[in-house]
């Protein structure tokens, strides 16, 4: 203030379409207006609401014989979208698959993108809630979904980091090579989530919360988890690309620590497959993601 003109506007509550509510019992952060606008701006503001953003086991592909569709009208919906996964974990897969789509889509990645206005239609209050006094531990989830793009059977990897009992950090991305095994692309998806963990190890260190001890990332494939750590078993896996192999100098110098966990526990599950309603609201409670009323 004895520098430059400014004034003080207390506590952060309204930032490029993003709400913070900070209270006493934690942080929530959600998009309400944004998502509002947007339902508006696109005609589904009077839409019947659904209770998953993806029919389950639905898979899309490119389509060529279907009606066309408006392009910029599907990459603005895209578009819109994927400013929203900013606080929205639980569309970060369904996003993800339908922009893969928007050089050519049809009336079949329209319904899909509609669809997605639908699930935002009856959940425009969620957002992610930071516990104050919640689970303090830094954890990490990786999965992937082998084969799962029926067009060039590349598989789908995600991962998520959890701090205060809610998601810090995630991500669902196709992978960049075709994996010739389940065990490829779990090792694969670990690798891009071990590189994560590294840079956010160290943004956590300059926030004065420093991490001594090996990032636990959490992986439901225990071949990918002996992989990691057994360099015997370099014959069946000497084809992978040499830059997934960072993963095992990481596990060797102990920065991360490979950890098996069940399938049923599994959180990073919602970013890789379209799931079944009651474990994609089970997983969704996992992220943090809830809304207003549920915290109050």
């Amino acid at each position: 203030k004895h520098e430059f003109d400014m004034t003080d506007l207390g506590n952060m509550r309204y930032f490029l379409g993003l709400e913070v509510m900070q209270r006493i019992d934690g942080v929530f952060l959600c998009q309400k207006k944004y998502a509002l606008e947007m339902l508006q701006r696109f005609g589904m503001d009077k839409s019947n609401s659904v209770q998953t953003p993806i029919v389950p086991g639905v898979k899309l592909t490119k389509d060529d014989t279907g009606a066309k569709v408006d392009k910029t009208y599907y990459k603005q919906i895209v578009g819109s979208l994927m400013y929203l996964t900013s606080t929205r974990p639980d569309m970060m897969f369904v996003v993800n698959l339908i922009s893969r789509y928007m050089e050519n889509p049809t009336e079949l990645h329209l319904l899909a993108a509609k669809r997605v206005l639908r699930y935002l239609k009856g959940t425009t209050e969620f957002g992610i809630f930071y516990k104050k006094g919640g689970n303090k531990e830094f954890l990490a989830y990786t999965d992937s979904d082998y084969a799962g793009d029926l067009d060039d059977r590349k598989s789908t990897s995600g991962y998520v980091f959890l701090l205060c009992s809610a998601a810090v950090s995630w991500s669902s991305k196709k992978q960049p090579i075709v994996s010739l095994s389940i065990t490829e692309a779990e090792f694969i998806g670990a690798a891009s989530c071990a590189c994560q963990a590294i840079w956010l190890k160290r943004v956590l260190g300059k926030l004065c919360k420093m991490q001594d001890q090996a990032t636990v990332i959490r992986c439901d494939s225990s071949s990918a988890i002996k992989l990691s750590k057994n360099p015997v078993m370099h014959g069946r896996c000497k084809h992978i690309d040499v830059r997934f192999h960072f993963l095992r100098d990481l596990t060797k110098a102990g920065t991360i620590k490979m950890m098996h966990c069940g399938t049923q526990e599994q959180v990073a599950d919602i970013m890789t497959k379209p799931l079944k309603l009651d474990t994609f609201l089970k997983l969704r409670r996992s992220l943090g993601v809830c809304s207003e009323s549920d915290i109050n």
